[in-house]
């Protein structure tokens, strides 16, 4: 088919249609997670988020057929983002770089999706009822999967022995903590919200002990 040809159709209605349908749907999932996060599921009315996203009540079950679909989207959104980072860890990558590359995304998430963090252990604390399948099933072969590669650059002696899961667990531990915990933060830092610069202190950190524990160096290039 020619360029051309392809280029004007994409600049005709449907891709239109397709850019607003995702505009749509990106603030209507940022206003349920701040309203998920504030009440909970059971708390949560579609008529709040609707306000909260400044849109009609009939808009949302246009796009979303109830609050449950909107809940799951919500979880769903904030799984895929965190999960598509771990492609940085694979065999051939340096470990120093995979690590702090991981590390630095994870925060970013935590920095600019903190409702749906929230969200999310909420979700988890309360026996993980809607996810729990997926925790079970997908999260843990990923897990495994990503073990796997941890395992192979400790058998090549690229990092210190550690238990591959249980790390995990601690960046996860340490990186949603700034998104989940932010109001203890807030508490002990004498501040009103963490900005740029208390994020950035945070990231360094955290990189440093992470990368400190796996006995690697730091990379030699930003990842973030």
């Amino acid at each position: 088919m020619p360029a051309i040809a392809s280029s004007a159709r994409s600049s005709g209605p449907a891709p239109r249609k397709r850019r607003i349908r995702q505009s749509n749907e990106a603030q209507i999932l940022r206003a349920a997670e701040r309203v998920f996060a504030r009440a909970g599921f059971a708390g949560a009315r579609v008529a709040d988020i609707a306000a909260e996203a400044a849109l009609p009540k009939a808009n949302l079950h246009y796009y979303f057929a109830s609050k449950h679909a909107l809940y799951r989207a919500v979880l769903d959104n904030i799984l895929a983002l965190w999960l598509a980072e771990t492609d940085s860890i694979v065999p051939e990558a340096e470990p120093a770089a995979a690590l702090a590359h991981y590390v630095r995304a994870k925060m970013r998430f935590s920095r600019l999706y903190p409702d749906a963090s929230r969200v999310f252990a909420n979700e988890v604390i309360h026996g993980a009822p809607e996810i729990g399948e997926f925790l079970r099933t997908d999260l843990k072969a990923l897990v495994e999967r990503k073990s796997a590669v941890l395992q192979g650059w400790i058998a090549s002696g690229r990092m210190a022995p550690v238990e591959p899961r249980h790390l995990f667990f601690a960046i996860w531990a340490m990186t949603q903590t700034y998104a989940d915990f932010a109001a203890q933060m807030h508490a002990v830092l004498g501040i009103e919200a963490l900005g740029e610069a208390e994020f950035a202190a945070a990231t360094e950190t955290v990189v440093d002990l992470v990368l400190r524990g796996c006995g690697v160096p730091p990379p030699k290039y930003a990842c973030g």
